[in-house]
C-alpha cells in the first residue's frame, strides 16, 4: 500500500490507569514523526473510561513523560485545540447519538444478557470446543418483554454491534500491507453504565478530531474489522492504518510493567538516561534489522521517515544498545551541559552549594568518558563533596593493600607538600619517587594514594581527583591513612 500524501493528523490515546508504558512513547514517536514529515498534526487524547482503573497522578504522568522525551503533541488535554475535549469522560454525550443510530439502522441491538449468562455461554462453548464462539444473538430481534420472559435477563442492556455475515475481513495497511483478520462476534459497543466501550469511542472520536492515520500496536489488527465497519455504517472515510510490531523482552515475551521495569516509560529517567539517547534507541527498535546510521538525531529521523523500513517483527528490547546510545549522547555533550544534567538529575536527592556545583563542573571531564548513566556520576564523585574528616575509607581496600603502603604513603605526603599542585606534575613526581626511586610497581605504587584520597580501591582518575581536591584536603587525607596503619 501506498503511504499516503496527504497532512496526516495522528493520535496516541493512552489510558491513565497507572505508569506510562514505553509503549505509548514508541507509537506517539512514530505518530508525531509521521505528522511532522506531512506537514499535520499529533494528537494526545486521553481515554479514561474505564473508571475503575484510573489512577490518580497517571495522566500528569502521561504528559511529564512525552515531554521529557520532546514528543510534544499538538493538540491535548493539557494544551487545548479545536477538536477538543481530549479526554473521553467529557465526551460522553458525544457517543449515544451514533449508537441509537447503529440500532435505528439494524447495525446494532439490545442484549439484557446477565454476566452469569454470558459466563455459563462461555464456559459451554469451550467444553464443546466449537469453532466458533461468541455471543450466540440471544437478545437479537427480541423486544424487551420478550427476552425478560427468558433466564438470565438483566434490567440494564448493552448494545451490541450486530456483525454481518459477509463482513470484509481483510484490510490495508501501510505498513503489512494487505491484513486478513479473524472474524468478530457481536461486540459490546455500550456499557450498562452508558459509556461506550473502546471499539465504539475510538472510532467516533479519531473521526471526530479529524485523524486520518491510526497508528497503533499489532494487538489491534483483530478489532480493525469491527472499526471498520462501524466507519462505513456512520456513512464516514476509513481512516489509513499502521500496526507497529510490539516490542519484545530477551525471551521473546510481550514487554510488559509486571515483569520488565524497563516497561516503565519514566524508569529511563529515573535511572539516570538522557532522553534524546531514549529517543533514538525506539527509532531503531521500529526500524529493527537497519543497522546502518544508528545514531540520528528526530529532525534527521522524520527527513528519512517511511513505513516501508518498519520491520513487523516484533524488535527485542536491548538494554545494552540502549546503554550504548546513552554513553555516545553524554560524551556528545559539553563538559557544562553534562554538569546540568548531573544537577538536574540530582535535584530532589541532592542540594549542593555553590563550592560543591563548582567542584562538579570540574570533576565532570574526568568521568565523562567512561560514564553511561547520569545516576552514576555523583556515586564515582562523592568523594569530592566529602570534609576530609568525614570520608569514609572502605576496609576492603586498606585490607588489600601491600606491605608497602606506609612506605609509599610517607613518600606521597612528602612529594604532595612540594610538587606544583596540577595534575600531569603530580603523576610524574609520584612515579618518579615511588615507582623509579622506590622500585614499587604502578599497580601497588599508587593504590594507598587512591584509597586514601577516594577512600575505595576504584575510582575516578587519580592525578587529577588530587588537584581537584586541592593540596591541603589531599595532605589530610594521606595523612590520615597512613596514621591508620
Amino acid at each position: 500500500m501506498s503511504e499516503p500524501s496527504t497532512p496526516a493528523r495522528t493520535r496516541v490515546a493512552p489510558s491513565p490507569t497507572g505508569d506510562p508504558h514505553v509503549g505509548t512513547a514508541f507509537m506517539a514517536l512514530f505518530d508525531l514523526a509521521w505528522a511532522r514529515k506531512t506537514g499535520g498534526a499529533f494528537v494526545l487524547r486521553v481515554e479514561d473510561t474505564d473508571r475503575k482503573r484510573l489512577v490518580e497522578g497517571s495522566e500528569q504522568q502521561i504528559y511529564d513523560g512525552l515531554a521529557w522525551l520532546g514528543l510534544q503533541p499538538d493538540e491535548g488535554p493539557h494544551l487545548g485545540g479545536d477538536f477538543g475535549p481530549y479526554r473521553q469522560s467529557e465526551r460522553l454525550d458525544t457517543y449515544r447519538p451514533f449508537v441509537d443510530q447503529l440500532v435505528a439502522d439494524g447495525h446494532a441491538y439490545y442484549c439484557w444478557c446477565t454476566a452469569e449468562r454470558l459466563a455459563g455461554l462461555r464456559k459451554e462453548q469451550e467444553a464443546q470446543k466449537q469453532s466458533v464462539t461468541g455471543y450466540d444473538r440471544l437478545c437479537l430481534g427480541k423486544t424487551r418483554e420478550e427476552r425478560a420472559a427468558l433466564p438470565g435477563f438483566s434490567e440494564k442492556p448493552v448494545v451490541r454491534m450486530l456483525i454481518p455475515d459477509d463482513v470484509e475481513l481483510e484490510f490495508a495497511d501501510i505498513i503489512r500491507g494487505t491484513v486478513k483478520a479473524p472474524r468478530p462476534d457481536d461486540q459490546v459497543i455500550l456499557k450498562t453504565d452508558g459509556f461506550p466501550t473502546y471499539h465504539m469511542a475510538v472510532v467516533v472520536d479519531d473521526h471526530l478530531m479529524g485523524i486520518n492515520t491510526v497508528v497503533r500496536g499489532e494487538e489491534w489488527i483483530s478489532s480493525t474489522p469491527k472499526h471498520i465497519l462501524l466507519y462505513d455504517w456512520l456513512g464516514w472515510e476509513r481512516p489509513a492504518f499502521a500496526h507497529m510490531p510490539l516490542l519484545r523482552n530477551t525471551d521473546k515475551s510481550k514487554i510488559s510493567k509486571r515483569k520488565n521495569p524497563a516497561a516503565r516509560l519514566m524508569w529511563f529517567k529515573e535511572n539516570g538516561y538522557l532522553p534524546e539517547a531514549v529517543r533514538n534507541f525506539l527509532q531503531l527498535l521500529g526500524y529493527a534489522g537497519d543497522e546502518e546510521n544508528e545514531v540520528k538525531s528526530f529532525d534527521d529521523f522524520v527527513a528519512d521517515f517511511s513505513w516501508g523500513k518498519v520491520n513487523t517483527v516484533g524488535p527485542i528490547f536491548d538494554l545494552k544498545k540502549l546503554d550504548w546510545l546513552n554513553g555516545y549522547y553524554i560524551r556528545s555533550l559539553s563538559a557544562d551541559e553534562l554538569a546540568d544534567r548531573i544537577l538536574e538529575f540530582t535535584a530532589d536527592a541532592w542540594s549542593p552549594t555553590p563550592g560543591q556545583q563548582d567542584t562538579l563542573r570540574r570533576a565532570v571531564p574526568i568521568i565523562q568518558e567512561r560514564l553511561v548513566l547520569l545516576k552514576d556520576a555523583l556515586p564515582q564523585l562523592d568523594f569530592l563533596f566529602v570534609a576530609d574528616d568525614e570520608l569514609t575509607v572502605e576496609e576492603a581496600a586498606v585490607a588489600g593493600l601491600a606491605d608497602t603502603a606506609a612506605d609509599v604513603l610517607d613518600a606521597a605526603i612528602s612529594v604532595t607538600e612540594s610538587v606544583p599542585f596540577e595534575a600531569d606534575a603530580i603523576q610524574a613526581a609520584l612515579r618518579e619517587r615511588i615507582v623509579e626511586g622506590m622500585g614499587i610497581k604502578p599497580k601497588f605504587a599508587f593504590a594507598p594514594i587512591r584509597v586514601a584520597v577516594s577512600g575505595r580501591k576504584v575510582s575516578p582518575p587519580l592525578f587529577e581527583s588530587m588537584e581537584l581536591l586541592g593540596r591541603e584536603s589531599s595532605l589530610a587525607r594521606l595523612r590520615a591513612l597512613r596514621a591508620s596503619l
